[in-house]
């Protein structure tokens, strides 16, 4: 299996279908479209983008425009079908994935994996994306985040974690005191080891892009890269095997675990 998503990707048919309900009701009823963005707070681009399906529309509109149009509950009943996803399109396939794993190897070369962020840093990344995400995005993204990370003390079954991260990720400035401490914190956990790939022993392969390796209770087993336009996962043994192969690589070349604590803990006392 591959599955391949581009962050172009079409919106969900729910809110495509709902738009076009909602542009039926409003022609139906002769309310124009300035009419209902006036009542509904929203400029009258806003309401054209949902009626498109280019955006989803909200609960509010929807029962703005219910009881504009006389629609008898028939729009507000769409609520429950455009709810906002918790995570991008191109992501949503492995984090449902990532819920059900048992083994979890990581490897970035230039962000500090969602499962280790605080959410300072979480939200700096989220806040500051291009095209911007409208405050309510922002807000429940950052949330759906940390949430992920309850795997890591998760019992039954217990996950073994094993992230290896390019020096590059923490020399950026989003990378703060407080960040750096919380991977020292989470490397002391008994499922969880955290090691450094410094600049001098990168070899071409860490150099190709974050790769993340999952293997399920099913014991199926995944490879995972995203990009910034474009996210790939596979259960091809193939892929899966050259993945293998690669953050095998990496992880000889890499500190070993109380190395890297070392090696982070004096980036702390740099900043202090």
């Amino acid at each position: 299996m591959v599955g391949q998503y581009n962050s172009h990707s079409q919106a969900p048919a729910a809110c495509r279908y709902s738009g076009d309900q909602l542009k039926r009701w409003r022609a139906k009823a002769d309310v124009s479209r300035e009419q209902l963005a006036s009542a509904a707070n929203y400029s009258p681009e806003t309401i054209a983008s949902m009626e498109r399906g280019v955006r989803r529309p909200t609960p509010r509109v929807l029962d703005v425009a219910d009881e504009l149009c006389g629609a008898q509950g028939l729009l507000s009943a769409g609520k429950q079908f455009v709810n906002r996803e918790k995570f991008p399109a191109r992501a949503q396939d492995f984090m449902e994935r990532e819920r059900e794993a048992t083994s979890l190897w990581w490897y970035e070369v230039s962000l500090v994996p969602g499962l280790l962020q605080t959410k300072a840093y979480a939200r700096a990344l989220i806040d500051n994306r291009t095209p911007p995400l409208d405050e309510e995005t922002v807000e429940e993204r950052i949330t759906a985040r940390l949430e992920r990370q309850a795997i890591l003390n998760r019992q039954k079954p217990t996950v073994g974690l094993s992230f290896v991260l390019f020096e590059a990720v923490l020399r950026v400035p989003q990378v703060d005191v407080e960040q750096l401490r919380r991977l020292l914190e989470v490397s002391r956990f008994r499922n969880v080891v955290v090691q450094v790939l410094p600049f001098e022993r990168a070899i071409p392969a860490a150099l190709e892009g974050a790769m993340v390796l999952l293997e399920t209770r099913d014991h199926e087993r995944f490879a995972f890269a995203e990009g910034a336009f474009v996210s790939e996962m596979s259960a091809d043994p193939g892929v899966v095997s050259r993945v293998t192969e690669r953050l095998s690589m990496i992880r000889t070349q890499a500190l070993a675990p109380d190395e890297s604590a070392r090696f982070i803990e004096r980036m702390v006392d740099s900043r202090e």
